[in-house]
């Protein structure tokens, strides 16, 4: 057994150069440990078919990984397929706020989205997806499930699974949201205050700096003052863009991002050397609890220098770096391997960004805003309440610029 340990430990060790907290010694008992409860397990446990090794190991491998974080992940062979060209895993459904796992038995929820549909609904993580709309789905291929999962905006598709906390199954019933697509979605000025303009960005698409200075070139020629930039909604994005984006509003060579990750000194983002135009004019930015990622970058960068007023609620909390580490019998991991910090040096990882104006949006705000993006697709009557709705992070960010 020492030596079955021992073995572990070399295996373990080869994929980090970086020596943990503990000391090395700390290993061996603490592999020996494992080894005991799976031998344990596998000795006297009545059903066989679920005491194998490589079942027994592979549960161990991703109850050992989630609960570092709650975004790395062990990838079983099925899920290498979704591995994007950058690293990052493709097993979200959007329109639901959930993503979905496969290890060797079974399709599982192996995240959910907070605030999200799913979440709403009440799914629970780790719980095991029985059927979809009444057909089993435990035959399917991962990315088969994940195709007939994606939905339309307002369309409900219902959920059959395991309930975690208790025997027996749970039937859930989740709708659709809606989903954008385009990066900069509006660019105009407010219609009762055309001195400020407004751009509301959905995410931080690969050719969105462009397009933002676009905006802001056209906005500024027509007057603009002071402008709101709105990120509420914004999953996040490309990274070099949102530095690019920051560049349009703070002196050139200015640091707004660092990346921390351990064994490695600190790497520092700045936005480009030279700027076209100067734009000192008053900034708000507007966030709520679905703003992550390069979104909570962007207002706790602004924030931090003090170029910015950030008005709405905290942010989601995503702050992180994940790598794919390939691993053998083509698995891999999912690994946190490092985290972003705004240039006072908070991250917004687990804790999101607070806002210096905290607003308490209502059910209807947040269905209102979400309307606003799609006026096109809207009813008669849909159109007549949004033609009535006042925006309360827009009424508080136009008041703290005047």
């Amino acid at each position: 057994m020492r030596l079955f340990a021992i073995f572990l430990l070399g295996t373990l060790s080869s994929y980090s150069e970086i020596k943990p907290s503990d000391p090395d010694d700390a290993a061996y008992p603490a592999l020996e440990r494992f080894v005991e409860v799976l031998e344990a397990a596998r000795a006297r446990h009545p059903d066989v078919e679920k005491v194998t090794y490589d079942r027994m190991i592979n549960h161990a491998l991703d109850g050992m990984l989630s609960s570092l974080d709650s975004h790395s992940s062990f990838i079983y062979p099925e899920m290498q397929q979704l591995v994007d060209k950058d690293g990052s895993l493709d097993n979200e459904v959007r329109s639901l706020g959930l993503s979905l796992g496969r290890d060797s038995e079974r399709i599982f929820i192996a995240a959910i989205e907070k605030h999200g549909p799913a979440a709403t609904a009440g799914i629970p993580v780790s719980s095991t997806l029985f059927e979809i709309n009444g057909a089993p789905a435990q035959n399917l291929t991962l990315t088969d499930a994940l195709a007939i999962l994606n939905g339309a905006p307002g369309a409900k598709t219902t959920l059959t699974l395991s309930d975690p906390e208790r025997p027996g199954e749970l039937k859930l019933t989740v709708i659709h949201r809606y989903v954008e697509n385009r990066s900069l979605i509006v660019s105009a000025p407010l219609e009762d205050h055309p001195d400020t303009g407004y751009l509301r960005l959905a995410q931080f698409g690969p050719n969105c700096a462009g397009e933002v200075e676009s905006a802001l070139d056209e906005l500024e020629d027509n007057g603009m003052a002071s402008l709101i930039l709105d990120l509420r909604g914004n999953g996040g994005g490309d990274l070099h863009q949102t530095v690019r984006i920051l560049g349009l509003f703070l002196p050139p060579s200015t640091k707004v991002v660092s990346v921390r990750e351990r064994g490695k000194a600190e790497e520092f983002l700045e936005t480009p050397a030279r700027q076209r135009r100067k734009r000192d004019y008053k900034i708000c930015v507007l966030i709520d609890r679905n703003s992550a990622s390069a979104s909570e970058l962007t207002a706790g960068a602004l924030h931090d220098l003090k170029r910015a007023t950030v008005i709405g609620e905290k942010s989601y909390g995503k702050g992180s770096v994940q790598n794919i580490v390939p691993m053998g019998g083509n698995t891999a991991l999912r690994l946190t391997i490092a985290t972003y910090h705004t240039p006072s040096g908070n991250t917004p990882h687990l804790k999101g960004i607070k806002p210096d104006i905290q607003i308490n949006f209502t059910g209807k705000d947040r269905e209102n805003f979400s309307r606003r993006g799609r006026v096109s697709s809207l009813g008669t009557e849909q159109l007549e309440e949004l033609s009535k709705w006042q925006d309360p992070a827009i009424v508080a960010a136009v008041k703290a610029m005047e």
